[in-house]
């Protein structure tokens, strides 16, 4: 048993975090600049894109889109190795989407369940969770993943729609590139370069769910070479409602501000700047408090074009969120980050492609009676390489990729992940390609040092022998485009895992203990189809299966079968309609079916989403959004004891650019 401690007084959310005060001042800048700033204006660049360009590239185009997400280098997504889907800017716009979970919803090879007005479990071939500790997701490189919670904390990530070029989604493994955690997939979320947002940008709306939502951005130019943008976001989110029908009292509103710079220094040299500012406001449920959470980030990033197939990147980057409630506890994380990467050419058939990072935490944690980490300071550092070597074996035809990850942590100590995929081109419109993997989900500090409640006598304790899970990833999959107007992918996937989290007792009596006792494997396809049926009406059809059995190791003394750790529908399948009724006019429908939560109790439900868009001349949209049409209320994950339900919803809206 663990001996008491003296809890620590929880700092008051500081008013420098207030929702408000964020947002102004990261407006401030822009209405400096509009109001006779320093910068020569850019204005009249970008006007909205007429609709009919907007129903999406054509599946040649498609088709030829290069990835980096994959192998880190450019690469046609026709030929990637992998099971990877790409939602481009045009996807985003036309689908309605206003956040980041939404916009993923347009990836049809992920689970994506609302839990409340600012909660999702989000994750890839398995193993989901409210904080789904299997899946790395990244903004621009900078890691999205929190070392605490083991995932990812989706109601403070954000950023402006507008500005996404694309969303890169690998369901499997990418850890051999990315590193831990990146166990069941990864997404790479990629932002649009500050040339490509000149102009003005004007955005307010508002409806049921969305109560009100307001964007401003504009971008200019320094001297011929250098471009920037400045941006600033707020918006006011309903609460949900409990399945009574009662209100769930858990409110939303945050507003967020940042900026890039885009230094064109050279044919060869180019250097980025961004930042973020952020601040929230969530009301709790069944409670009169408030959580506060706050944090902001810095990146730079410098790529080096030293020759026509040798390239460098050094990127840093710093990140600081904090988070604070009377009812539980504070948490403050600094991240510091650098990450070097060198692509070159070795002979006329390999590629090579290697690298170095190092990661620095410091996360200050204040405990409450009802929960504690000790220790309460923990610092933490990462170091890591890659190195990855693609071979041409038959020039156009046949290439091998093989690469590992090199990991060095506090917790566990040395971690390799290595992976090998083939890729066949069969011909110019058929791709077969297979994969094998290793990756691991290493030790979060829930894992460790969590201790419930926060003194004795304890019901759990973190274990301090918790150490990484395991995974063993064989995938195949198939591309085939038989007409210029048809595209179809399917992939197969086993995953055999080791050393899952489990909940040990330490006695007949308790407490329990965190530990690795769980093994198990899962099994499924994942399948989509495009249809351009007409020059202005285009289909997507997707499909999904899923089967995962997990079990105690033996010698464990945990019994849930992976209740805790997994909670995932069998089956998903989606039908999404791009429909333009005239060059202004157009309307989308996304129609989703995701079956029943066995272990949670939760019934299969299918939803509609329809958003019809007009755009009466080049610089002005005006749209409305429907989601989840079908019911007045549905719930998505949770137990029956604390689920909550989503609310059918309308929204209007209104895009101006100048």
């Amino acid at each position: 048993m663990k001996p008491t401690f003296p809890l620590r007084r929880l700092p008051q959310p500081s008013p420098a975090w207030d929702v408000e005060t964020i947002f102004w001042w990261c407006l401030m800048p822009l209405f400096l600049l509009l109001a006779g700033g320093f910068a020569t204006p850019a204005l009249g660049q970008e006007e909205i894109p007429p609709l009919e360009t907007l129903k999406h590239l054509s599946l040649e185009e498609l088709q030829q889109i290069e990835v980096t997400s994959v192998s880190k280098r450019p690469e046609k997504l026709s030929a990637a190795a992998s099971a990877i889907q790409v939602v481009t800017t045009e996807d985003i716009q036309r689908s309605g989407a206003t956040s980041l979970p939404e916009a993923l919803r347009l990836s049809s090879n992920l689970e994506i369940a609302q839990i409340n007005s600012r909660q999702w479990a989000i994750s890839a071939r398995g193993l989901n969770t409210s904080t789904a500790n299997e899946l790395l997701v990244l903004i621009d490189g900078r890691s999205l993943y929190s070392p605490r919670v083991a995932g990812v904390q989706w109601d403070v990530q954000d950023t402006l729609l507008a500005d996404i070029d694309r969303i890169e989604v690998i369901s499997g493994p990418g850890a051999s590139l990315w590193g831990a955690n990146a166990v069941n997939g990864v997404i790479n979320i990629t932002s649009k370069s500050a040339r490509e947002t000149q102009g003005l940008l004007v955005e307010a709306g508002g409806g049921t769910e969305l109560r009100d939502a307001t964007a401003i951005r504009y971008g200019g130019v320094v001297t011929s070479n250098v471009f920037f943008r400045l941006y600033g976001k707020y918006f006011d989110r309903d609460s949900t409602t409990l399945p009574g029908g009662g209100d769930a009292t858990n409110a939303w509103r945050q507003g967020q501000g940042g900026l890039r710079m885009d230094w064109e220094a050279s044919a060869e040299n180019l250097l980025t700047l961004q930042a973020d500012l952020y601040g929230g406001n969530f009301a709790q449920s069944g409670t009169n408090g408030s959580i506060s959470a706050g944090g902001g980030n810095v990146l730079g990033r410098f790529t080096h074009q030293i020759s026509g197939d040798s390239e460098c990147t050094l990127q840093m980057y710093f990140d600081r969120t904090r988070r604070a409630n009377a009812a539980s506890l504070f948490d403050s994380l600094n991240t510091y980050d650098i990450d070097f990467q060198h692509r070159f050419q070795l002979g006329n058939r390999q590629e090579m492609i290697w690298g170095f990072g190092y990661r620095h935490y410091e996360d200050d944690i204040g405990n409450t009676a009802f929960q504690a980490y000790l220790p309460s300071r923990v610092s933490e550092q990462l170091f890591s390489g890659f190195i990855q070597d693609e071979f041409t074996i038959v020039p156009d035809m046949l290439n091998f990729t093989l690469g590992t990850k090199l990991e060095q942590n506090d917790f566990t100590g040395f971690e390799y992940q290595p992976s090998g995929r083939l890729a066949w081109l069969v011909d110019q419109h058929q791709t077969i390609w297979t994969a094998i993997s290793r990756a691991v989900r290493t030790p979060a500090l829930n894992d460790r040092s969590l201790n419930l409640p926060g003194t004795a006598p304890y019901s759990n304790v973190g274990g301090t022998n918790f150490a990484s899970e395991e995974l063993l990833a064989y995938e195949l999959g198939y591309r085939w485009q038989p007409h210029r107007r048809v595209a179809f992918s399917i992939a197969g996937f086993f995953d055999d895992y080791t050393g899952i989290r489990s909940l040990e007792m330490l006695s007949p009596a308790g407490p329990a203990t965190v530990g690795n006792g769980q093994k198990g494997e899962s099994y499924g396809t994942e399948a989509t189809v495009d249809f351009h049926a007409t020059d202005w009406w285009r289909l997507r059809a997707s499909f999904s299966e899923i089967e995962l059995h997990l079990r105690p190791r033996p010698g464990s003394t945990d019994t849930s079968y992976g209740a805790n750790e997994a909670h995932d529908p069998r089956h998903q399948a989606s039908l999404r309609s791009s429909l333009d009724f005239s060059k202004n006019l157009h309307l989308d429908a996304d129609l989703r079916y995701v079956s029943r939560i066995a272990n949670q109790d939760l019934p299969a439900y299918t939803e509609l989403n329809l958003h019809l868009a007009w755009q009466p001349c080049p610089n002005l949209e005006l749209s409305i959004v429907g989601q989840n049409l079908l019911h007045a209320q549905h719930a998505e994950f949770g137990s029956p004891t604390v689920r909550q339900e989503i609310e059918r919803g309308v929204f209007g809206k209104v895009v101006w650019r100048f």
